[in-house]
């Protein structure tokens, strides 16, 4: 059966170091099959050159603000049975493109994609938190990263944008990405495609190492994640998640606990200056003692959940240290990703939750 014919597109935005990292892998893929790797960004971005002197094609982006549109314009100026997405700053396996094609063998894989994880070598000890915390197998803050399945092959919901593969004729008949989709387009995109009747798998074997930013840009990506999420899920009702509720309420309970904890004390729950003397007849059994021991009851509750959902997931920066620092970075997560919701919420309340945001730049 002859190889079929593939277009990788990368959306890319003043990364051109990275960028350059990520060309240089799948400039050594193992597939042997037509291959085109596409990068669409900017007329004027570095990343141009880049491109050009490795030999691949640069598509100006027309002015996009968004992922969604670029990629769209990039798939107007291609050709190719299969198309392939990921980002500018992955480090790619020699395998990635046939881990993937492989599988449109099969007349029901619509999509195909595969987890991603932090390059051990090339991360710092925070962003490797970080890829432990967004793998975990309980708190996930609306990533799905590090999905590793029981089997070599299995249906899916939704892939990772930075780390999936489709049918153009597929593509072509839902329409694309949504245009002028605000963020969240690959969710979306997956719904759209799954409405249709077709299904989407994942392939634990087919990884691509992704970095992960700093701690403080993952505050600003998680928050606008959860942001547009929620506009999303008011645009398509169907990908409203109970849990995306429930991580909207993170914020308040957090303010209410404290609260609750500081009029405890102030109305005497905790002996002072003997603070470790909880004895009942040092301070009776009342709603100020109570007030006070809820707080620390559920940041040990927290802390043991989320060690234990870091501990069970499966990202190879996993290490005792990791693990225990991977708490903190959840509860980062859950605080940020919990207010993006609330403020998409609030747009939708103002009436303004159509306005577009500029994800690109």
């Amino acid at each position: 059966m002859a190889e079929r014919r593939v277009c990788v597109i990368i959306p890319s935005v003043r990364n051109a170091e990275e960028l350059a990292i990520a060309l240089s892998g799948l400039s050594q893929q193992t597939y042997s099959g037509p291959l085109e790797v596409v990068v669409v960004g900017p007329k004027d971005d570095p990343g141009r050159a880049v491109t050009e002197d490795a030999g691949m094609r640069f598509i100006d982006d027309e002015g996009s603000l968004t992922r969604a549109d670029a990629c769209n314009i990039a798939l107007e100026n291609t050709e190719s049975e299969i198309v392939l997405f990921t980002d500018d700053d992955v480090i790619v396996p020699e395998n990635w493109i046939e881990n993937l094609v492989r599988w449109f063998e099969k007349e029901d894989v619509a999509g195909i994609g595969g987890p991603n994880f932090a390059p051990i070598d090339e991360s710092s000890l925070w962003q490797r938190v970080i890829d432990v915390a967004f793998c975990s197998t309980i708190f996930t803050a609306g990533t799905n990263y590090g999905r590793l399945g029981s089997y070599e092959l299995e249906e899916v919901s939704q892939l990772p944008g930075v780390n999936a593969g489709y049918r153009r004729s597929v593509l072509e008949e839902v329409g694309g990405f949504d245009e002028k989709s605000i963020g969240a387009e690959d969710v979306i995109l997956d719904y759209r495609i799954r409405k249709a009747g077709y299904k989407l798998w994942t392939d634990k074997n087919a990884i691509i190492w992704h970095r992960r930013r700093n701690l403080s840009r993952v505050k600003k990506q998680i928050r606008n994640y959860g942001m547009v999420r929620t506009l999303a899920s008011n645009q398509y009702p169907q990908l409203h998640s109970f849990t995306h509720t429930m991580v909207a309420a993170f914020p308040p309970l957090v303010i209410a606990a404290f609260a609750f904890f500081f009029w405890g004390l102030s109305n005497e729950g905790l002996a002072w200056p003997e603070w470790w003397d909880i004895s009942l007849d040092t301070v009776p059994l009342g709603l100020p003692r109570i007030a006070v021991h809820t707080l620390p009851t559920l940041i040990i509750l927290y802390n043991l959940i989320a060690w234990f959902g870091s501990y069970s997931g499966k990202s190879p920066s996993r290490t005792m240290w990791t693990i225990f620092l991977s708490s903190i970075a959840t509860y980062t997560l859950h605080w940020n990703y919990g207010m993006g919701v609330l403020r998409g919420k609030w747009r939708i309340f103002s009436g303004k939750s159509g306005l577009q945001i500029d994800d690109r730049r």
